[in-house]
């Protein structure tokens, strides 16, 4: 079944079932998980471990530090010693390290990220005692010769060039400089050039005597591992590892500043846009990650090779396919230990950027004001099997239970995430989107071609009280007009009470012009046609289905609910029009 190709990695016990007898229920599947294991060396660095029973095992240290831990100077230095990993130690020069992981079968690998760096093998369960000897080497005495910085450094030049040609993480890096500027969290993992050409071998020395510290590490494992074993090898190799500060300078990480802004990158000669747009999100520990987590799994992703198509279970993607919005979007959330950003991320052609930035809002909306209980059935059921799936295999196991003791002090078991998931209701949905993105200021990066119009904008606050004053406004210009309306009084009998006042309200906002000045251009045919009656023939199957009005894809029936919107327009293209004008100015000041 699917349930053993997922958990068989879980519970290697699975395999003595008869296929008769191979009906696990998904919970009794999540009891069962093997226990995660914790020990807290007398330095304070701490060893965790799951056994599988597998014949192979990952095991690496997790370190917390990463990018959030660095300066302008130095802004770069973590990701520079990720690569000076594979360059030798004092007791294996690169030849003989790199002879030590293939005679193992081994795979040795790093990476950095903005609050966190591992080092890690993958190797047989047998050959753990040497993969925990050669990553303490690794971490521990490092190479760093002056002639090894210096070829390193052309390397990690080249490398910052490649990830130029990779647009979607140019315009997350840019995302995090514009959300959380003038904070640490701006700065990007690899950092800029400059700083690549200029580190020096002091500066890498700086670095790893302030942050590799004992307790700011994890040793974690997962497969075919004993955790006393384990216990004992971290005592072997690591006990030597310092525990205090050069005169007892902790590092405290400072608050990150959320700033509502935007930045663009123009490109005409790009094919595609890329466009990320986010507000401040919740960090990893708060009790709000989950609800949010469900909120995202409601948007979903798509791309162009989906399958699916109008059928997708995304009303988004639906969107996407029908319209042909997007090549591909993906709603994101990047939780840190004090805070994240909760955003989508699309590409789309110059020429869809503002429907698709459009609908992308209205996603968000919809999630804070009338999300249903199948929807977040759905987004539920994406989660689950998104977590799991994540854990198919030894390496992601290890590198959840780094993450996880390093960000929680513990590593939080599947069965506690599917409690947890399964106590969101659509209330707390609402409620939960509400307070992060109802009436904030947004985040936007924007990298390639076409004017990238996205300027930063409001939420419109849609309070009752506010509602009364902008609807009793708009009524008030509108009353000249309550006189010009032609309907036939024989057909308005026909409607109940509340849907004439609905078609008397929309024929006076279309006759008034009020629509032609606020729709975009591609609705106004849609008013002309609508202004005549047409044959049933020519009606849109839409129409047919019971739709009142083919105003939009989205018009509300409601009155009360077309003035806001129109308001929120025009509000939106004011700001829009303002900023592209400023931005004008200052090109041509430059």
């Amino acid at each position: 079944s699917y349930f053993l190709s997922v958990f068989l990695s879980i519970q290697p016990i699975l395999l003595s079932l008869r296929r008769g007898q191979a009906s696990v229920s998904y919970a009794q599947s999540l009891v069962g998980a093997p226990e995660t294991r914790l020990t807290t060396l007398e330095n304070g660095l701490r060893v965790a471990s799951e056994e599988t029973g597998h014949g192979t095992c990952t095991v690496g240290l997790w370190i917390s530090t990463g990018s959030r831990y660095e300066n302008e100077k130095n802004n770069g230095a973590g990701f520079f010693l990720e690569h000076m990993a594979f360059k030798g130690t004092k007791n294996h020069p690169q030849t003989a390290l790199e002879q030590q992981v293939e005679s193992m079968g081994a795979h040795l690998s790093a990476y950095t990220s903005r609050e966190h760096t591992a080092y890690y093998m993958k190797t047989l369960a047998k050959d753990l005692p040497k993969a925990v000897e050669l990553l303490s080497e690794v971490v521990q005495s490092c190479s760093l010769s002056e002639a090894d910085i210096e070829q390193q450094r052309s390397v990690v030049l080249r490398e910052l060039e490649e990830v130029e040609s990779n647009l979607q993480e140019v315009c997350l890096d840019l995302l995090h400089a514009t959300a959380f500027q003038g904070t640490p969290l701006g700065h990007s993992v690899l950092g800029p050039s400059s700083n690549a050409r200029t580190l020096t071998r002091q500066d890498l020395v700086d670095y790893i005597n302030s942050h590799y510290k004992a307790p700011r590490m994890v040793l974690a494992a997962a497969g075919g591992v004993n955790h006393e074993e384990l216990v004992g090898l971290a005592k072997s190799h690591f006990s030597g590892v310092s525990f205090e500060y050069e005169g007892d300078a902790v590092p405290v990480l400072s608050p990150c500043r959320f700033t509502g802004s935007e930045i663009r990158m123009r490109d005409d000669g790009l094919p595609l846009a890329h466009i990320a747009i986010a507000v401040e999100g919740a960090s990893a520990a708060s009790p709000d990650i989950v609800p949010l987590m469900v909120a995202n799994s409601i948007i979903g992703s798509f791309d162009l090779t989906y399958g699916g198509g109008k059928h997708l279970s995304s009303r988004l993607a639906r969107l996407a396919v029908e319209e042909k919005l997007c090549h591909s979007f993906q709603a994101f959330h990047s939780s840190y230990s004090d805070t994240g950003l909760l955003g989508i991320h699309f590409v789309a052609d110059k020429h869809y950027i503002e429907d698709m930035m459009h609908w992308s809002q209205n996603a968000w909306m919809n999630l804070c004001t009338t999300v249903t209980e199948s929807d977040v059935a759905r987004g539920k059921n994406a989660l689950k099997a998104s977590l799991i799936g994540q854990l198919n295999g030894t390496t992601p196991i290890c590198d959840d239970i780094g993450r996880h003791i390093l960000n929680y002090g513990r590593r939080i078991p599947l069965a506690e995430w599917n409690a947890r998931i399964d106590a969101v209701t659509p209330r707390m949905v609402r409620d939960i989107c509400s307070k992060y993105i109802y009436d904030k200021c947004p985040a936007v990066a924007a990298v390639g071609v076409g004017k990238l119009a996205v300027a930063y904008f409001h939420f419109v606050n849609t309070l009752l009280t506010m509602r009364s004053v902008r609807v009793c406004f708009c009524l008030a210009l509108l009353l000249p007009w309550c006189f010009q309306s032609q309907r036939s009084s024989a057909a308005l009998a026909r409607l109940d009470e509340d849907t004439q006042g609905d078609v008397l309200a929309i024929d006076i906002l279309n006759r008034s012009g009020v629509l032609n000045s606020l729709l975009r251009s591609e609705h106004h045919t849609v008013l002309r046609q609508a202004r005549a009656p047409r044959p049933a023939s020519q009606v849109p199957k839409r129409a047919q289905l019971g739709s009142r009005f083919a105003l939009s894809l989205d018009v509300p029936t409601s009155i009360l609910s077309v003035l806001i919107d129109l308001a929120k327009n025009q509000d939106m293209r004011t700001k829009a029009a303002a900023n592209a004008e400023l931005m004008a100015r200052i090109g041509k000041r430059k």
